[in-house]
C-alpha cells in the first residue's frame, strides 16, 4: 500500500513561528506607530477646535391656584402622552421662527462663523463643471449653519430637553444656547396667552347668544302660566296642589281633635259610673263651677275634722257636716256630666267640620286633575329654560376666568429653563486622545495583520505533521556520546514537502519470520532520497553519519516490532518537547500504513483544541467512545485532542479507549506529549503497551535519566530513548 500525498488536514499553523515573526518586527511596528501618532498629533494642532455649551428646559404643567380665577378648570392633557409633548417641544425649538428670532436677537448675521456659506466637495465639483448652485439668501445661510451646530435631544426618559450649540467661540456657544431656551419659553408663553385671548372672544360670543335664548325660554314659561291659569305657591307648587295639601292637613287635625274629645268624655262618664272621684281629670279641674264646689267641699272637710276632735260622730253637728259634704259630691258629679255633654257637643261640631273639609278636598283634587296635562308642558318649558340658564352661568364663569388671566397676563408657559449654558473650557472636537488612540490601534493592528498574513502566505508558519524534521540545516551540536548532530529547533518553520521515506526497505512479515527471532538486528534502513553533494571534509561528516544511522536503527527496530505484531500499543513521550513525540508518531504511522497495517493515532499531548470531539471531551464526559474516534481514510483513524483546552487526568476512560482500539486496529500509537506534569502519560498507566521516550540530539543524559525515572514511577519500563529523526534531505 502506498501513502497518498499530503492531505489538507495534515497542515498545521505554528503559533511560535507567528510570535517569533511579530517579536522580530516589534521594533519596526513601534517606530511606525509612534511616527503615525506624532503625525496625527501635528495635524490635530491645525484642526479648528469647536466648543459646545448646553442649556436645559423642563416640560411641565405650571398652572396653580394662585394664577387661576375661582371656579376655573385647568385644561386636561390626559389624552396626550409625555413622549408626544416632549417631541412636540423639540420640534418647536428647532423650528424656523424660533431660530430666526435668535438670529435677530444675537445678530448672528454679522458673525463670520454663521454668516459664511462654507464650502463642500459637492459645491466645488459643481463649480468646476459650470453648474454652480444658485446663491441663497443670507437668512438661509445663517439658518443652515445654526441648524448644523444645534442639537436638541431629550435627556433619557425624563421631561428635560437639552439644547446644545457648537461654536469656535465658547462664550458665543453659551450665549446662543441660552437665547434659544429663552426664546422658546417666551414663544410658549405668547402661545398660551394667545389661546386664552381667543377663548375669551369665543366665550363672549356664546354668552351673547345664550342670553337671548334664556330670555326667550323664560318668556315662554311665563306666557304659558298666564294663559292656562297656572299659578305657583310660595314653595313653587300650583294652587290646586297647595289647596290639596292644606285641606288634607286640616282634616287630619280635625280628626285628631275629635278623637281626643271623645276619649276625654268617655273617661269622665266611666269614673262617674264607677263612683270614682273625677278631680284628676283636666276638663273637670278647668271648670269654674266644679272648682268652687271642690273648694267648699274642702272647707267643710276641714271643719268636720276639727269637730271630730271634740265631738262624737253621732253629734248633730257632725252629721250636718257630713250631709253637706255628700251634697257637694252630688253637685260635682252633676257638673261633671255637664262637662262630658259639652265634650260630646264638640265631637259633633268636629264631625261637621271634617265633612266640609272632605268636600273641599274633593273639589281641589278635581281642579288638580284638570291642570295635570298643562303641567307636563310647563315642566318641559321650565327644564329648557333652566338648561339654557345653567349653560349661560358656566360660560360666564369661564369668561371671567379667561378675561382675568388675559388682563393680568398670568398665563404661565408649559416649559421653563432649569439650567443655563456656561462657556465650555474643553473643546468638543477634535477629541485628541481618542483620535491618537485610534491611530495607534489601527497602526498596530494593520502592521500585525500584514506580518501574520505574510508568514502564512509564505508558508513559514505552516508545518506538515508528516514531516519529521525541518529542512533547514543548523549548526551541529554534540549528543551524549560527543558526536556532532543536528538539533531540532522548536520554532523552526516547516515547508510542505512530500512525506519522507524513513523506512523504505523494511521487510515484510513473512521475511522476518523466516529469519527468526533475531531478524530485527539485520533490518538496516536504506536511503530513499537523492544523494547530496559530498561535503568538503569527509572526516567531519563521519561522526554525524554514525549518529544518524544509530537514530534510524532505533526507529527501524521499533517499526519492525509494530510490523511483526510484537507491539500493538505504542506510547511516545518527548523528553524536551511534546513535538518530538508527535514527529516520531507521524513517521511510524506513515510506515505502518505503507506496510498495509490498520493504524489509529491518539493525540494525548498537543494541547491544541480541535474542531471535533476528542480525548478531552471523553474525559469530561461530554462525548462517548464512538464520538471521539474519527476515520481519516481506509486503514487510518485518529483521536484528536478535543474541543476543550484542559485534560482531566483523573479519568480512566482513555485507558479503556486504548485497550478497545487495540482490539480493532493492528497498531495504536499514542503521542503523550512532553514528560512532566502536563503529560498525558499518566492516563495510560497500567497499559499493556510499550513506552518509548523521544530525545533530541542535544538532550543531556541527566534529563534522559530523570524521564526514565518518572516513567518507572507510572509503572512503565523504558529501555533507553530514541532520537528524533533528521529530515531525509540530510541523509548522505
Amino acid at each position: 500500500m502506498t501513502v497518498d500525498s499530503t492531505q489538507p488536514e495534515d497542515l498545521r499553523i505554528d503559533p511560535r513561528a507567528l510570535f517569533a515573526a511579530l517579536r522580530a518586527r516589534a521594533l519596526r511596528i513601534g517606530i511606525v506607530t509612534l511616527l503615525l501618532v506624532v503625525a496625527a498629533f501635528v495635524l490635530l494642532l491645525f484642526v479648528p477646535k469647536t466648543y459646545e455649551s448646553s442649556a436645559s428646559l423642563l416640560v411641565e404643567d405650571r398652572s396653580n391656584s394662585f394664577t387661576e380665577m375661582p371656579g376655573a378648570t385647568s385644561p386636561s392633557n390626559s389624552g396626550v402622552t409625555i413622549d408626544a409633548v416632549v417631541s412636540s417641544q423639540i420640534e418647536l425649538i428647532k423650528s424656523r421662527d424660533t431660530l430666526l428670532a435668535v438670529i435677530d436677537s444675537q445678530d448672528l448675521r454679522s458673525v463670520p462663523e454663521f454668516a459664511g456659506g462654507g464650502s463642500n466637495p459637492l459645491t466645488m465639483i459643481l463649480s468646476l463643471s459650470g453648474r454652480k448652485p444658485q446663491p441663497t439668501s443670507s437668512d438661509e445661510v445663517v439658518l443652515q449653519n445654526l441648524s448644523s451646530r444645534l442639537a436638541v435631544a431629550r435627556e433619557g426618559a425624563s421631561a428635560v430637553i437639552s439644547i446644545a450649540v457648537q461654536s469656535a467661540d465658547p462664550a458665543l456657544a453659551a450665549r446662543i444656547a441660552n437665547a434659544i431656551a429663552a426664546e422658546h419659553v417666551k414663544r410658549r408663553a405668547g402661545q398660551s396667552l394667545s389661546d386664552t385671548q381667543e377663548a375669551t372672544v369665543w366665550l363672549q360670543q356664546q354668552i351673547d347668544t345664550l342670553r337671548v335664548k334664556v330670555n326667550d325660554a323664560d318668556t315662554k314659561v311665563a306666557d304659558y302660566k298666564a294663559k292656562n291659569g297656572i299659578f305657583a305657591g310660595s314653595n313653587g307648587t300650583t294652587l290646586p296642589d297647595q289647596n290639596i295639601s292644606d285641606v288634607g292637613k286640616q282634616i287630619s287635625d280635625a280628626e285628631a281633635l275629635m278623637s281626643s274629645v271623645e276619649q276625654r268624655a268617655s273617661v269622665i262618664r266611666a269614673r262617674i259610673k264607677a263612683g270614682q272621684s273625677v278631680d284628676g281629670v283636666d276638663d273637670i279641674r278647668n271648670s269654674p263651677a266644679i272648682q268652687s264646689l271642690m273648694q267648699s267641699k274642702s272647707t267643710m272637710q276641714s271643719s268636720l275634722a276639727e269637730k271630730l276632735a271634740t265631738l262624737l260622730p253621732g253629734h248633730p253637728t257632725i252629721k250636718a257636716l257630713k250631709a253637706q259634704i255628700a251634697q257637694l259630691d252630688v253637685q260635682i258629679n252633676a257638673e261633671a256630666r255637664r262637662v262630658a255633654d259639652g265634650l260630646d257637643a264638640q265631637v259633633t261640631v268636629q264631625q261637621g267640620v271634617i265633612g266640609s273639609l272632605k268636600d273641599a278636598l274633593a273639589k281641589a283634587k278635581a281642579e288638580s286633575s284638570a291642570q295635570t296635562k298643562d303641567g307636563v308642558t310647563l315642566d318641559s318649558l321650565t327644564r329648557e329654560a333652566n338648561a339654557q340658564r345653567d349653560l349661560l352661568n358656566a360660560y360666564l364663569l369661564k369668561y371671567r376666568a379667561a378675561s382675568g388671566q388675559t388682563d393680568t397676563g398670568s398665563v404661565l408657559p408649559d416649559v421653563r429653563v432649569v439650567a443655563q449654558a456656561a462657556p465650555s473650557v474643553v473643546p468638543a472636537s477634535p477629541k485628541t486622545g481618542l483620535v491618537l488612540g485610534a491611530v495607534a490601534f489601527v497602526s498596530v493592528a494593520l502592521q500585525m495583520g500584514i506580518v501574520l498574513f505574510g508568514e502564512l502566505v509564505s508558508g513559514r508558519a505552516i508545518y506538515n505533521r508528516e514531516v519529521v524534521a525541518p529542512e533547514t540545516p543548523v549548526e551541529p551540536a554534540s549528543d551524549d556520546a560527543g558526536d556532532p548532530v543536528s538539533p531540532l529547533p522548536d520554532h523552526a518553520p516547516v515547508a510542505r514537502p512530500e512525506a519522507p521515506q524513513v523506512f523504505a526497505a523494511a521487510p515484510s512479515r513473512a521475511d522476518v519470520d523466516s529469519f527468526g527471532p533475531d531478524a530485527q538486528m539485520f533490518i538496516v534502513p536504506t536511503a530513499s532520497v537523492p544523494p547530496q553533494p559530498a561535503p568538503a571534509d569527509p572526516a567531519d561528516l563521519a561522526p554525524r553519519r554514525s549518529a544518524r544511522i544509530d537514530a534510524q536503527m532505533a526507529l527501524s527496530n521499533l517499526a519492525a516490532d509494530l510490523v511483526l505484531g510484537r507491539v500493538r500499543v505504542l506510547l511516545l513521550a518527548g523528553i524536551a518537547d511534546a513535538r518530538d513525540a508527535a514527529l516520531v508518531a507521524d513517521a511510524l504511522v506513515t510506515d505502518a500504513l505503507e506496510r498495509g497495517l490498520s493504524v489509529c493515532r491518539v493525540d494525548a499531548g498537543s494541547m491544541r483544541p480541535s474542531e471535533g470531539a476528542g480525548l478531552t471531551d471523553l474525559c469530561a464526559d461530554t462525548a462517548g467512545y464512538g464520538d471521539v474516534v474519527h476515520k481519516v481514510r481506509d486503514g487510518l483513524a485518529e483521536v484528536p485532542w478535543g474541543t476543550l483546552v484542559d485534560l482531566d487526568r483523573r479519568s480512566s476512560k482513555p485507558l479503556t479507549l486504548v485497550e478497545a482500539l487495540a482490539d480493532i486496529y493492528e497498531v495504536v500509537i499514542v503521542a503523550a506529549g512532553r514528560m512532566g506534569p502536563q503529560s498525558g502519560l499518566s492516563l495510560f498507566a497500567g497499559s499493556p503497551g510499550r513506552l518509548a521516550l523521544v530525545r533530541q540530539p542535544g538532550t543531556p543524559k541527566a534529563a534522559i535519566e530523570a524521564a526514565e525515572a518518572g516513567a518507572s514511577l507510572l509503572g512503565f519500563s523504558v529501555d533507553g530513548a530514541i532520537m528524533v529523526p533528521e529530515p531525509s534531505s540530510q541523509v548522505a
